[in-house]
């Protein structure tokens, strides 16, 4: 059994401790009952003699499944899946496959239901799927929707309630496989969090090539007093110092060859011990991977400290390319003005280094920032959100 620490604050605000971090009470089981109904005589209604076919997203839709089912009225069935990853297949970049679906679905009505969809990338590989197996029609129902984080297009047409982009817990949403059997949802407590880390302020800022990650970084890094980490930079000083990680970082790229991570993760930890009392840092260019991101976070645990915000600039294509165009004559850069070159770069980033929205958005961290505007405009932005 978990053993959750509850406790009242001096404002009688309900609190939850799990493992080391601390949520606030958010929406009371009674809010989300009424929320649960409303959506089913919605089901009801539209789907009168249709019988339609749910299929639940495990883990989390347990919850929201089971109370759903409760109140509808309509003749209906209900499966369940799991979302896995293809074994060495890729395709049109969806490397997602259903496990468990056991019934056909050719020219059925089917539910798609999730506990809660963020980014959006998990609902589109479902529905990208269950289009492949013939369905008549697929709808989306979910208890929770994080509009300010949603990157797709696909219609989310059945919305128990609209939430924070914070990360929540509860009604069958967990923290590291804890809490889905909280009757309550609660939300990550960022005053809380920033005091645990001593009052420090790590951020990654984040976006494709030409969104002004540097820029703004180095504004950031004079208001707030923090340590700017290009990882360009870091990389050209350990190679010109000689140093053991730069000469053997120096000898992959000889060979045309990336940087390991171990060898990137060594130059930040050489940072992190010689700045142990900055203030905080800002992290651009790294981490690129979600296997990055992972060892980044090991690396500052153990450190006592913790990315607090991934701050991600998002610009549209064109205005991408329009930049990056500009940016080349005023500098001289050749790769700079070449088209092809300049799209294979945002491709590459859509591919492999977008997923880090979901990474940091699962642990409540994640921040969608207009970069479109004058310089100072998209700073405003950036400040707002961390100082709120």
């Amino acid at each position: 059994m978990v053993n959750f620490a509850l406790f009242k604050s001096k404002v009688d605000l309900e609190k939850i401790r799990v493992q080391d971090k601390i949520f606030e009470l958010y929406k009371k089981e009674e809010e989300l009952t009424t929320a649960i109904k409303s959506l089913a005589q919605k089901i009801n209604t539209q789907y009168i003699g249709k019988r339609p076919i749910f299929i639940g997203v495990l883990n989390g839709c347990f919850y929201f499944a089971t109370d759903l089912l409760k109140n509808l009225s309509i003749e209906c069935e209900i499966s369940f899946v799991k979302v896995a990853s293809y074994q060495g297949l890729k395709t049109q970049g969806s490397i997602r496959q259903l496990l468990g679906l056991d019934q056909s679905i050719k020219d059925r009505h089917v539910i798609v239901l999730e506990d809660i969809i963020d980014t959006g990338y998990t609902i589109r590989s479902v529905v990208e799927q269950i289009e492949s197996l013939g369905a008549k029609s697929i709808e989306i129902a979910t208890l929770l929707f994080k509009p300010d984080v949603y990157d797709e297009k696909i219609k989310i047409k059945y919305v128990a309630l609209e939430i924070t982009s914070k990360f929540v817990i509860g009604y069958g949403l967990d923290y590291h496989g804890l809490g889905r059997n909280l009757n309550q949802l609660y939300i990550l407590s960022d005053v809380q969090e920033l005091k645990e880390n001593n009052e420090s302020m790590n951020i990654v800022i984040f976006g494709p090539p030409g969104a002004g990650k540097g820029t703004q970084a180095e504004k950031l890094k004079e208001k707030y007093n923090l340590k700017h980490l290009s990882t360009g930079d870091i990389l050209r000083a350990e190679i010109s110092q000689k140093t053991d990680l730069g000469i053997a970082a120096q000898e992959y790229m000889d060979k045309g060859e990336l940087v390991p991570d171990e060898v990137v993760i060594g130059m930040i930890e050489n940072i992190l011990k010689e700045n142990n009392s900055t203030k905080g840092f800002i992290f651009d260019g790294f981490p690129r991977t979600t296997a990055q991101a992972r060892a980044l976070d090991e690396l500052m645990n153990n450190h006592n400290i913790s990315i607090n915000h991934m701050l991600s600039l998002e610009v549209d294509d064109e205005e991408l390319v329009a930049r990056i165009i500009q940016r080349g004559k005023d500098l001289g850069r050749s790769d700079d003005r070449n088209e092809s070159i300049i799209y294979n770069r945002i491709l590459t980033y859509n591919q492999k280094t977008a997923p880090l929205k979901k990474y940091y958005n699962d642990q409540g961290k994640y921040h969608k920032i207009e970069g479109v505007g004058t310089i100072d405009e998209v700073f405003h932005r950036l400040t707002t959100v961390i100082d709120s």
